[in-house]
């Protein structure tokens, strides 16, 4: 970023903070700020790092091993299908040959045409999807609509994310968009962020989903939508802001795991893996990042730029501290060219090398494991590093992960979240029902996945939704969960099933013996058969007094509470495949 400062410079510098400041804080890291830091250098103490030697994670107790495609499609795509393990299984004459096509396949996105769910989309009643920053600022901010005009951009960018999961051919691409949300979280139901929500998943997230994370960092940082839900738009030289320096530092890149508190910068250790960069930050580092964003805008009718009003991104020189600047370890200069200050310390970010650690481990959180092997994560951080200028970086690290004997390996280590288990099971069942904005069992299901704690992008916090087993392993969790996806099997909109189980049924399974259908939609939902003892309840469930291999329920759905084997079959029957959904096999991927 620039040159290393020579002694009487590091001594004006510090003159210059501790006046700003006051004092610059301890001069060694607290024990609890040594401690995070240690184990987040753990990573970078592994020795010849070589994800392929990453001894297999024992599976869950209980838990049967599905094939390969099961394994795969059930982590880099929100669920099987009949077509997708078709697929799969027809891209090559191993299973290594199968998984790295595939992951070709998936990662070449713009090469896979996906039309269709752009039609299903605009056939729905979604309004306002295409529409640019300014269309969106000028008819759902500046023209003061009704709330629910205004906040229809975030709606539809919500429940368009449950279409795009259930139906987009791009699978690997929505799951990483969605990763991307979590990460740069923006809560869809703020106010101010809302109305132009579409804007910052379309032209901000989706475009560099397995780009490069630095343009990425950027494109968040001016986004309209972050910069109103971070206040940047009011951090301004006579009244700094620092609540999107504290969380681009603590979320964003380096993590809270890297933060010393208010530790004195210039005493701050240096990076295990390399010195040039400092092991961590501190509270100087935070109120120094807010200054070198001073300035970063919206043009939003201000009142001393009444004229400049469109909702686009805009650089103030008035409001920017054009003062020097010290931050990780390099000082800034004083009036650095518009914008040079953020784009700087942007670069210095990208390039450290505890944030490729730190991302790593996400994305190997997201994908493998709620522990990330550390030999996994170093290798995958020394590409993601050695790329952080290239254009196709975060693939070049996408690729690496996953096709690796670590990921190929590993089942049953992460579970279902509630939105990917609802998309899973939309999947699985052949739902050709698409979720829109306005009406009413659309807006029941929005309501039912709302007490799920899992509505897309609502998270209230600036932290994102947790990506770990245990964050979701609550009985209301479980609970909310299983009541939507029971849900999903019982109920029709406008006379048409949200799932077709008896369509498919009928079509799929000649003889409806209670073995027969249990093998039939534990094959089509799971992939594979669950435990013994889960199918045998199955079975019993569905039999109740009748023979299961030889007695065939008849197609009906009358009262015949003295002979349960013929009262209310087809209750019966879906309420045996809502119990499917609600197995660990399911809800484990």
């Amino acid at each position: 970023m620039t040159r290393s400062m020579s002694v009487s410079e590091q001594a004006a510098i510090r003159s210059h903070l501790l006046q700003r400041y006051g004092a610059l804080g301890r001069a060694v890291p607290s024990t609890a700020a040594r401690s995070k830091l240690d184990s987040a250098l753990d990573s970078a103490r592994v020795t010849a790092p070589d994800a392929q030697a990453w001894p297999v994670m024992p599976l869950p107790l209980d838990l049967p091993r599905p094939s390969l495609a099961i394994r795969v499609l059930g982590n880099l795509s929100y669920g099987a299908t009949p077509q997708s393990i078709a697929e799969f299984n027809a891209l090559g004459s191993t299973d290594a040959q199968r998984l790295a096509n595939y992951v070709d396949w998936q990662l070449d996105w713009a090469a896979i045409d996906d039309s269709a769910v752009e039609t299903r989309l605009t056939n729905a009643g979604y309004t306002t999807l295409g529409k640019s920053l300014t269309q969106l600022w000028n008819d759902h901010v500046k023209a003061d609509p009704t709330y629910d005009v205004r906040m229809r951009p975030a709606w539809e960018s919500q429940r368009a994310a449950l279409v795009r999961a259930v139906y987009s051919k791009r699978q690997l691409r929505e799951i990483m968009v969605n990763f991307w949300h979590d990460h740069f979280n923006v809560t869809a139901s703020d106010y101010d962020a809302g109305p132009v929500y579409v804007s910052y998943q379309r032209d901000v997230l989706r475009p560099q989903a397995f780009g490069n994370f630095r343009v990425m960092l950027e494109e968040v940082a001016k986004s309209t939508s972050m910069l109103y839900y971070l206040d940047n738009a009011s951090n301004t030289r006579a009244g700094p802001n620092e609540n999107f320096a504290r969380e681009l530092l603590e979320l964003h890149t380096l993590g809270a795991e890297h933060y010393l508190g208010f530790m004195d910068p210039f005493q701050v250790p240096p990076d295990a893996e390399d010195p040039s960069y400092p092991a961590g930050y501190t509270d100087i580092d935070v109120y120094e990042t807010a200054s070198a964003f001073t300035g970063w805008s919206v043009k939003n009718g201000h009142w001393q730029y009444p004229a400049e009003n469109d909702g686009n991104f805009v650089y103030r020189q008035a409001w920017h501290d054009a003062g020097p600047k010290f931050l990780l370890g390099r000082m800034l200069y004083p009036e650095q060219p518009a914008l040079k200050d953020g784009r700087d310390v942007l670069d210095r970010l990208a390039s450290h090398p505890g944030v490729a650690r730190f991302i790593c481990k996400k994305i190997i959180r997201r994908f493998v494991s709620d522990t990330p092997d550390p030999a996994l994560v170093t290798s995958a951080a020394t590409i993601f590093r050695q790329n952080w200028r290239a254009a196709n970086q975060i693939e070049l690290t996408l690729r690496h992960i996953l096709t690796s004997t670590a990921f190929a390996q590993t089942w049953g280590a992460k579970s279902r979240r509630p939105f990917e288990a609802v998309a899973a099971a939309m999947r699985a069942l052949g739902s050709d029902w698409t979720l829109n904005v306005g009406t009413a069992k659309s807006d029941e299901f929005a309501w039912r996945m709302g007490f799920t704690g899992h509505a897309p992008y609502d998270w209230p916090a600036p932290n994102g939704y947790p990506d770990t087993q245990q964050a979701w392993s609550g009985s209301s969790s479980y609970a909310m969960t299983w009541k939507i996806l029971n849900w999903l099997t019982e109920t029709s909109d406008n006379a048409v099933p949200l799932a077709p189980i008896l369509a498919t049924t009928r079509a799929q399974v000649p003889s409806w013996t209670a073995t027969k259908l249990v093998d039939f939609w534990c094959q089509r939902i799971l992939g594979y058969a669950p435990t013994a003892a889960r199918r045998q309840t199955l079975i019993a469930f569905m039999a109740q007094n009748g023979d299961p291999a030889s007695y065939v329920i008849t197609d009906t759905n009358t009262w015949a509470a003295t002979d349960l084997k013929r009262h209310y079959n087809q209750e019966r029957l879906r309420s045996m495949v809502s119990l499917i959904l609600m197995s660990p096999e399911f809800l484990s991927r």
